[in-house]
C-alpha cells in the first residue's frame, strides 16, 4: 500500500543521509 511505500522511501532517504555524513566525516567507526 501507499503507507508502506512512504515508509520505504523515508528509510532510503535516512540511509542516504547517514552514508553522506559518514563519507563527509570519514570517522573510524564508519569503516569498522
Amino acid at each position: 500500500g501507499k503507507p508502506a511505500k512512504v515508509a520505504i522511501v523515508a528509510c532510503m532517504r535516512k540511509l542516504v543521509t547517514i552514508l553522506n555524513a559518514i563519507l563527509r566525516d570519514r570517522k573510524p567507526w564508519a569503516t569498522a
